[in-house]
């Protein structure tokens, strides 16, 4: 079928939170669970949703009870208050997202993050004028790696998987497009090398790239064959 939308990830893709998050994560573990969790233990996890990070790092906890819960909330306060304020765009990611819209192509956002946080995601990648249309934690049974939030995401656009691309950052994307049935354009400016990425059907070093390149990429169809749907027009963004 025509490649007619892209689902979008946001940590790491569109804004350089990968290393916020993983500072975030070794603080909530010291302050609110008063366990050390080396740094380089959570940094390969970031991607995932912190349902699955946390019994991950420690299997004696559940994310959603108990410790673990309160774990998962000082994450969040800690990242929000903390780190999002600094938070940087990856490069060129404004500029892809209009260079999407403006080939005809939907998007919409399939993010592990809650509302909350991917609202700040946005906002710091400086993009939130522009998706409108986005999938947060809260909408999906299950975080990344697997497919349910790329799922709803699709639910939202109407489009089938066939239909549309995804762009991400981390093993975790790959994975859960795969699982979905979506493909996967992967970005190295969330922290991983192309080995991590294995199964990406392209790899670029981050939006800039893709967007300089976007004519011999996997959205090139997009160019040849324009949609035919209307982009909806530019408002605030969702969550």
């Amino acid at each position: 079928m025509a490649l007619r939308g892209v689902i979008l990830d946001v940590d790491g893709t569109l804004v350089l939170s990968n290393d916020a998050h993983a500072h975030a994560w070794v603080e909530a573990f010291r302050d609110e669970g008063g366990r050390e969790v080396p740094y380089a233990r959570v940094r390969p996890l970031i991607g995932m949703g912190g349902d699955k990070l946390i019994p991950t790092v420690a299997p004696d906890l559940s994310s959603g009870v108990g410790l673990g819960k309160r774990i998962a909330e000082a994450h969040d306060h800690i990242f929000l208050d903390r780190y999002a304020p600094r938070l940087q765009p990856a490069p060129g990611a404004r500029e892809l997202v209009e260079r999407l819209h403006a080939v005809g192509l939907k998007t919409v956002v399939a993010s592990s993050a809650k509302r909350d946080e991917l609202a700040a995601l946005l906002k710091a990648a400086r993009v939130d004028d522009l998706l409108r249309e986005t999938t947060s934690a809260s909408d999906a049974k299950e975080s990344k790696p697997d497919p349910d939030v790329v799922g709803v995401a699709l639910k939202k656009i109407g489009l089938r998987a066939n239909e549309c691309r995804m762009i991400g950052d981390t093993p975790y994307d790959v994975e859960a497009g795969g699982r979905a049935g979506v493909p996967v354009i992967a970005v190295r400016c969330g922290g991983w090398t192309d080995v991590g990425l294995r199964g990406a059907v392209a790899i670029y070093d981050d939006p800039a790239d893709l967007e300089a390149h976007l004519a011999a990429s996997p959205l090139s169809e997009a160019l040849r064959h324009p949609p035919t749907d209307d982009v909806p027009t530019m408002g605030t963004a969702a969550g």
